[in-house]
């Protein structure tokens, strides 16, 4: 008989003792100071605080926008700071989907035409990438808007292609900047549904925002103010979004 445990599984986000500081004339700003975490694989976790707090600097540390000053990140296993400038490149575009409060589409490009973007800087043949960018859409429900320039689509529809440009090469993790920001309240319900509804077949998501109420739909919540993680707490009773359009 084997009674030894099962290895654990390896964190998509590790996180240890990161700082960033940066230099503001003579002075030197902790933006980010010795934090730690790991978040597993299938969690869904909000990172909150007020302006200020470095949520916004963790956020480019996480997405590989920027390097820590201190400490190290490893996304997938992978000690980020070994990375080249073309091998993060890839990362950001292959093992990241991200989502921003503003919608961040081409406006004279398509529905379809947006989602595939990520799919052509990875040289995917067109047939493929429509197929596959097809199938994206499919899943936030906006299949029959595929033809649709952003200015004929309302905001919510708008940051589901957003979303679906995000999912097209299958991320390990989705990395969303205040993704309900821009939207009205029944419009911030709808992508927050959505995102549960992602999560729930496996996605590894991470929410940044400064609201409580968007925070409170996450499995966990991390509380940040001055550059510091004050709080790591999981949430037994994640508030349920729920949504008169199909996800």
């Amino acid at each position: 008989m084997n009674d030894q445990m099962p290895p654990a599984a390896t964190p998509v986000i590790d996180a240890r003792n990161l700082g960033r500081a940066y230099r503001m004339g003579d002075h030197i700003v902790q933006a980010l100071d010795d934090v730690s975490f790991t978040i597993a694989e299938g969690e869904f976790a909000a990172i909150m605080g007020p302006s200020g707090s470095g949520k916004s600097t963790l956020m480019n540390l996480l997405g590989c926008l920027d390097r820590p000053t201190t400490g190290e990140y490893r996304l997938g296993g992978e000690l980020v700071s070994t990375f080249t400038p073309d091998a993060l490149a890839l990362v950001r575009n292959r093992s990241i989907g991200f989502v921003f409060q503003q919608f961040n589409l081409l406006a004279r490009q398509t529905a379809l035409e947006n989602v595939e973007l990520p799919l052509v800087y990875s040289a995917v043949p067109r047939a493929e990438r429509q197929r596959i960018a097809t199938m994206a859409l499919d899943q936030v429900g906006l299949g029959r808007r595929a033809g649709h320039t952003p200015a004929r689509l309302s905001g919510g529809e708008q940051q589901r292609v957003a979303i679906a440009r995000a999912l097209v090469n299958r991320p390990i993790l989705l990395l969303a900047d205040e993704p309900t920001g821009a939207l009205d309240s029944r419009t911030q319900v709808e992508i927050l549904a959505l995102l549960q509804g992602l999560n729930r077949v496996g996605l590894t998501i991470v929410v940044v925002t400064h609201e409580y109420n968007v925070a409170e739909h996450a499995g966990r919540i991390l509380a940040f103010r001055d550059g510091r993680l004050l709080k790591d707490e999981r949430n037994a009773a994640p508030r349920v979004a729920h949504s008169e359009r199909a996800a």
